[in-house]
């Protein structure tokens, strides 16, 4: 009787293997709170080679989702210009851009393409953000956001990156991205900005940071009533806005007067030096306390002096890593940094590299003196 029990149980385990979705594997067997997946969007996004085992690691829930629109959603990436890649590539990046409905995405492509020079373009967007494209939430608020951004006379590339960037300004009504353009312009106008050059001003900030609208207004108010408080001068402060760019909303009063203090004490700074050496140098500003200390400290620990630093403050945008890979690799020419200014070792990489290369090249070619007497190989 044992065996016929056993037989007749393994019999009715085969048969409801064979019942399951061959994408139901055993697991899903033994775990039932796994929700069953969709054997129709597995079997279409594998035709379309997207790695099934990927989208079942990271975002597995999509699968067992009873409604999908994979091949609507990959004949609209193709009529964008996608090829067989970048749709694979997209659908694995973010797999539930096949949960939309295909009216939907076709308004968001239409919505899109109003602010992208070409579909070129968009497709390249749409690879690098297509979580930013296949958010289909508060469509009203991305309208009202880009007529009003248009109605600026801003360029429509930095119109998508903003929304490819930051789709959280868009989603958001308009009145607040309102509120926080208007505060920008009263800034710079306030500081002596010419309105002519306003919408360029405002490209600039936008570019360089696509998270700017995202900022409370009342945070531009804070970070420039404290440097004003300091003694920057209008033109100084219009100067460490640009040159800051959207980190100045970021800047907390505290902060800054924090690391103002310990840049006073270290460098031992009147009033005006230190006002110098912020604007030579904003990123003063925005670096923490400890970040300060650590880099001052790193430079005094390998001779370089306290008035050295004070010529040259933007050696402090550099980490002690960098600062001592310079020094070292002047050194290997015959550059002592400690006996001369810190302006050869301040910059970019490629800065550095020009400056190294011109001390380089010096060593090889030493400078001709016509009046030396001429020698011979075999002197």
């Amino acid at each position: 009787m044992l065996r016929v029990t056993s037989a007749s149980l393994y019999t009715y385990c085969q048969k409801v293997r064979l019942l399951l979705p061959s994408s139901a594997s055993a697991s899903t067997v033994s775990s039932p709170s796994k929700r069953l997946e969709n054997q129709r969007t597995v079997d279409s996004l594998y035709e379309l080679s997207v790695d099934i085992k990927k989208v079942r690691k990271f975002k597995g829930w999509v699968l067992s989702e009873s409604s999908a629109y994979v091949t609507e959603t990959a004949d609209l990436l193709r009529d964008m210009g996608a090829d067989a890649t970048a749709i694979a590539r997209i659908l694995e990046t973010h797999p539930e851009a096949v949960l939309c409905q295909p009216e939907d995405a076709v308004a968001q492509r239409d919505l899109w393409v109003s602010v992208c020079p070409n579909r070129r373009e968009l497709m390249s967007i749409i690879e690098k953000f297509p979580a930013s494209f296949f958010t289909l939430t508060h469509r009203e608020n991305q309208r009202a956001n880009i007529l009003y951004l248009q109605s600026l006379r801003l360029n429509k590339r930095i119109i998508s990156k903003l929304m490819a960037s930051a789709p959280q300004s868009f989603s958001r009504p308009v009145e607040r991205n309102k509120e926080v353009i208007h505060t920008l312009r009263e800034t710079y106008l306030d500081l002596g900005g010419d309105e002519g050059n306003l919408r360029i001003w405002l490209q600039k900030l936008l570019s360089q940071n696509p998270y700017i609208l995202l900022r409370p207004a009342e945070a531009w108010r804070d970070s420039l009533g404290f440097l004003r408080e300091q003694g920057f001068t209008t033109e100084e402060l219009l100067s460490l806005v640009s040159s800051l760019r959207a980190s100045i909303a970021e800047l907390k009063p505290e902060a800054m007067e924090q690391a103002l203090a310990y840049i006073e004490g270290a460098l031992a700074c009147s009033k005006d030096e230190l006002k110098q050496v912020v604007i030579c140098c904003p990123a003063v500003l925005y670096y923490s306390l400890p970040t300060l200390v650590g880099r001052y400290q790193g430079l005094m620990d390998v001779g370089v002096t306290m008035d050295q630093v004070k010529e040259s403050p933007n050696v402090l945008e550099l980490t002690t890593q960098i600062v001592l890979y310079r020094i070292q690799k002047l050194a290997s020419y015959g550059y002592d940094v400690r006996s001369g200014s810190l302006d050869v070792i301040v910059g970019t990489k490629k800065d550095f590299e020009m400056t190294y290369g011109k001390l380089h090249l010096r060593q090889q070619r030493p400078l001709f003196n016509p009046v030396a007497p001429l020698r011979s190989a075999e002197d």
